[in-house]
């Protein structure tokens, strides 16, 4: 399927592994020039490799991190020098620690809020300008189905990635009269490099109804989808991409 992304640009945050990097290769396997940043330049290096091979654009790496809210602005504005747009932007970075939410000191809530939802504010706000003059754009937040699906699990996340939601929700109506939609795409469990180190790995992938982990390729193709011209009317969503594994939210 043509996604219409030739000739494209999209930013994809924190996509040097899992899958920011599955999101930015099957943007890259669209057609699009990938923009991406990370911290460590080694992982950047490899990762820009990885994404280059996977299509005909061009892909550019930024050392940054995304906490560092002036940086993120400037990233945005040099990806527009560089490669123009942006058009699509993809927001994500690492969650909380994990974890029951009893006994987490404000402290710990303040810097969940900062990673989980300020963060990906700050990156919203740094491509809008953008998106405004191209008349076009797609901004896709990665969070975690913990948004849908609270669980002690992950009681940081479970708290404040809603917060994520009510945000992609609000930004709706202000943004669609400018052609530019909203999305939400929480995943489930995936072998990411994360993922893989969970002790009871196997246990989980067998809790999951289609009866495996889900691979960072799923992930990126739902993200790439709803980056293209065919998701034009897909717009304040939140997507869950967990193999069946929530039921019913």
């Amino acid at each position: 399927m043509d996604l219409g992304l030739t000739g494209r640009v999209a930013m994809v945050a924190a996509a040097t592994s899992g899958l920011g990097l599955a999101a930015a290769r099957e943007l890259a396997a669209a057609g699009a020039d990938v923009a991406i940043c990370g911290r460590d330049p080694d992982r950047l290096d490899r990762a820009a490799a990885e994404i280059d091979k996977a299509g005909p654009g061009r892909t550019v790496p930024t050392r940054l991190d995304v906490l560092d809210h002036d940086a993120a602005a400037a990233w945005a504005d040099r990806t527009a020098i560089d490669l123009g747009g942006p058009h699509v932007l993809v927001t994500n970075a690492g969650g909380p620690p994990g974890g029951p939410v009893l006994g987490r000191s404000l402290d710990d809530f303040r810097a969940a809020v900062e990673l989980s939802v300020l963060s990906h504010v700050a990156l919203v706000q740094a491509a809008l300008p953008h998106m405004r003059d191209a008349g076009w754009g797609r901004v896709l937040m990665i969070a975690s189905e913990t948004m849908r699906q609270p669980t002690p699990r992950y009681g940081l996340s479970s708290t404040v990635r809603p917060a994520l939601a009510g945000f992609a929700r609000t930004l709706v109506r202000e943004l669609g009269p400018a052609g530019i939609t909203v999305n939400v795409l929480a995943p489930g469990y995936h072998r990411t490099p994360a993922v893989a180190s969970m002790p009871d790995l196997d246990e989980v992938a067998a809790s999951i109804p289609l009866g495996r982990l889900g691979r960072p390729s799923d992930f990126g193709a739902v993200a790439a989808f709803l980056a293209g011209e065919q998701a034009g009317f897909i717009t304040g969503t939140t997507l869950v991409v967990d193999g069946g594994l929530g039921r019913g939210i």
